[in-house]
Order: structure tokens, then C-alpha cells, then sequence
């Protein structure tokens, strides 16, 4: 790694990539250059390697092969069962969290302008989804649920366990709906297991961990019928070409990084916890520094220490807007953002104002994120960064 990744504080919007798995999957796939779906040696062989890399992605995610669609990345695996209520006979609702991302949130509007029903779950004040209050908007007529198991600003870890059993019990005798997980924030950085009875399909990206862009993953407890159809590569699911190197790498990155609740004593579980310790140290000389504050607020209390990722944490200092927060930290050589680097172009604090956050809060905060190659001295170097441009506004 270069050494301004020890200085890198995006892992949110992007990572940096991992050298050694992306030549790796380079090698592998320029000495077998051929269509997987071709039925000639060629073909075969870059066959053989795509399905190997799907079964060591299902070893490391604790599911079957045949679970797992290769997809062009986390937007896309959100898509896939989300544009699946086209090929319903009728329209219905669709509930999603208002804190989701905006490959999600933007799509369910666009569906909305389509004639479905949108509806969304409003979080409590610290951006948590209560799973009750989600199960009480779900009618008959609900036909997907979507909420991010970690949100890409705020680091909130939500109970989908909780609120996969909340749908499954609010529709009891009749027909479930869809419940949709974008993990792109959550793999290989919290434990997760995906598994869960109820959860219906999950979202995952290869570049939020050392992966290359372009490719994701898209799990499906049980098949369903894609709107968009083609070839048929991916069971039909996931048409065009598939993207050998891609799923070569992700496999790799996966069984690197990846933390599964059963694990206990692997590389990522230990790095999980240093990083615990650090952005918990991180937050409690952030919190004292005048004008910081932290958001949410619950940040700083115990027993809120485990319902939020130790690899985001968001905060916002008075009298500094977030965009020049950003500037002045990249002109020291760190990189942070204002928010979703999908949206950094928009003024609008979406998830900010779902959580009834002031406007001063929205305009003034920033994201801190981290990943598995972050250090402790480089979030000391980050810390004394931020306080002197804090003094600097002072």
C-alpha cells in the first residue's frame, strides 16, 4: 500500500484495492481467457473458475452456491429483486426504510412514479428501524421490504434478525413479502450472517473491500424471476457475459476479509475488534472538542456501543461546513466525505433529515470511515488533523 492509504478515511464511498488478490485474479484470468458459457475447452476452463470462486464466495458467506449470482455490483444486486415486483400480476406496496442508499431509495421513487405504492419506514432519532413499527405499515397487498443492515453514514447497525421475524410474523397465514438486505456495508467489516430464515436477498459489493469496481454478488435464499432477461447467464437472473476476473476477486477478498458470526478467532474477527478500540478512543476526543458533535448523539453512550459499525462514524463540528471540513482535511493529505460519495453532488442530507437532524447538523457533518487496512496511528494522525483545523475556525 501507498503511504497516503494509511491516511485514507473513504472506505464507505470506495477501498483501497488489495495488489495481491487483483494480480492474482489478473493471472488466473489471462491464462483463461475464455466465455464461461462457450462449450469449448476454453470456454470450460474459465467456466471451472468462475464456479469455483461462486463456491469459495458461498464457503465464506455460510450459503450454498447456487445461492449466489455474480452481478456488476452492489446497485445492480440491489436492482435484481427490487425491479422483480414488475413481473408480478398486480401492483402493490413497497416498504423501504427512509435511510436506505440511494441505489435503493431512488429506485423505489422511480417505481413509485410507475404506480406502485412507496412507503417509507421512518427511523427513530437515532436512526434505528424498529422492527414492530416497520411490521405494522405491512398489508396484504406489501410485495418487498428493503432495510441496509449498516447505514453508509451514520454506521447504525440495524436488527435484521429482529425485523426479518418481525414480516415473517406480521404475515402469518398469508403471503410474505420480499425482505431485501444491502449488506455493501456490513461485509467484511461487522460479523453478519445472511442465512437468516426470512431474509430473502442480500446486496454485496467487491470494492468496499479491497475488491475491483464493477463486481457484486447477489444472494437469494430461493430463485425468483428477473425483470431483466437476456442470455440467461446466472440461472437467468443476471444476464451478459460473466466477469471472471471479477468473481476471481471477490472470492479472494471475501475469504480474506469477510467476518461471519460464528467466527472467533480469524485475522478480520481481530482487526474487528482493535478497530472497535480505536474509533471508540477515536469518538471520545472528537466529543471533546468544542463544537463537535457527534451523530448521532448516542454515540458516546454505552449502550449504544455495539449497534453501530466501528468503520463509520459521522460528526459534525459548528461553524464549519462538512464540504469545507472535507477541503481542509484533503489539503492535509486526509480523505473524508461529507456523506454518500453517490449523492456528493447534492446539497440534501436525506438520512440526516429522516433521523429530524437541524439543518446546522446536516450542513456541517461529515463521515469518517475506516476498513480492514487502517491503522491506529493513522486515525491518531486523522484526530490531530481535525483539531487543528477546528482551531483554526475557532
Amino acid at each position: 500500500m501507498t503511504q497516503d492509504s494509511s491516511h485514507y478515511f473513504d472506505w464507505a464511498a470506495t477501498s483501497p484495492a488489495d495488489p495481491d488478490i487483483l494480480r492474482s485474479a489478473l493471472e488466473r484470468t489471462l491464462e483463461n481467457y475464455g466465455n464461461p458459457s462457450s462449450i469449448h475447452a476454453a470456454g470450460q476452463k474459465a467456466k471451472k473458475l468462475l464456479e469455483e470462486a461462486r463456491t469459495s464466495c458461498a464457503k465464506s458467506l455460510g450459503v450454498e452456491p447456487g445461492q449466489l449470482i455474480f452481478t456488476s455490483g452492489g446497485t445492480e444486486s440491489d436492482h435484481i429483486p427490487l425491479l422483480s415486483v414488475l413481473t408480478k400480476p398486480a401492483k402493490g406496496k413497497i416498504l423501504v426504510s427512509a435511510i436506505e442508499h440511494p441505489a435503493l431509495r431512488e429506485e423505489c421513487a422511480m417505481l413509485g412514479r410507475l404506480g406502485y405504492t412507496v412507503e417509507q419506514i421512518q427511523p427513530d432519532k437515532n436512526g434505528f428501524i424498529q422492527p414492530e413499527a416497520l411490521a405494522e405499515k405491512i398489508t396484504p397487498d406489501t410485495l418487498f421490504v428493503t432495510v441496509m443492515a449498516v447505514n453508509n453514514e451514520t454506521g447504525c447497525i440495524q436488527d435484521i434478525d429482529a425485523i426479518a421475524d418481525a414480516i415473517t410474523r406480521a404475515s402469518a397465514g398469508k403471503r410474505k413479502p420480499h425482505f431485501h438486505v444491502d449488506c455493501v456495508q456490513a461485509a467484511g467489516k461487522i460479523p453478519l450472517e445472511i442465512s437468516k430464515p426470512g431474509i430473502d436477498s442480500a446486496a454485496f459489493s467487491a470494492h468496499k473491500i479491497c475488491g475491483p469496481r464493477g463486481t457484486g454478488l447477489l444472494y437469494l435464499a430461493k430463485p425468483l424471476q428477473s425483470f431483466l432477461v437476456g442470455g440467461g447467464q446466472e440461472q437467468n437472473i443476471r444476464s451478459g457475459t460473466e466477469n471472471v476476473f471479477g468473481a476471481l476477486a471477490f472470492a479472494d477478498c471475501l475469504n480474506r476479509y469477510y467476518i461471519r458470526k460464528s467466527d472467533t478467532s480469524d485475522e478480520s474477527r481481530l482487526h474487528f475488534e482493535s478497530q472497535k478500540k480505536w474509533t471508540n478512543a477515536f469518538i471520545s476526543e472528537l466529543a471533546a472538542i468544542k463544537g463537535c458533535s457527534l451523530v448521532p448523539s448516542c454515540r458516546t453512550e454505552e449502550a449504544f456501543a455495539d449497534r453501530f459499525s466501528p468503520y463509520v462514524l459521522q460528526a459534525a463540528f459548528k461553524n464549519i461546513p462538512g464540504n469545507v471540513m472535507v477541503r481542509a482535511l484533503d489539503a492535509k493529505g486526509f480523505a473524508i466525505s461529507t456523506g454518500s460519495a453517490c449523492s456528493a453532488k447534492k446539497q440534501s442530507r436525506p438520512i440526516l433529515q429522516a433521523m429530524g437532524l437541524s439543518r446546522d447538523i446536516q450542513d456541517t457533518a461529515v463521515r469518517f470511515s475506516f476498513g480492514p487496512l487502517t491503522t491506529q496511528q493513522g486515525i491518531q494522525d486523522l484526530l490531530a488533523a481535525v483539531q487543528d483545523v477546528c482551531k483554526t475556525f475557532a
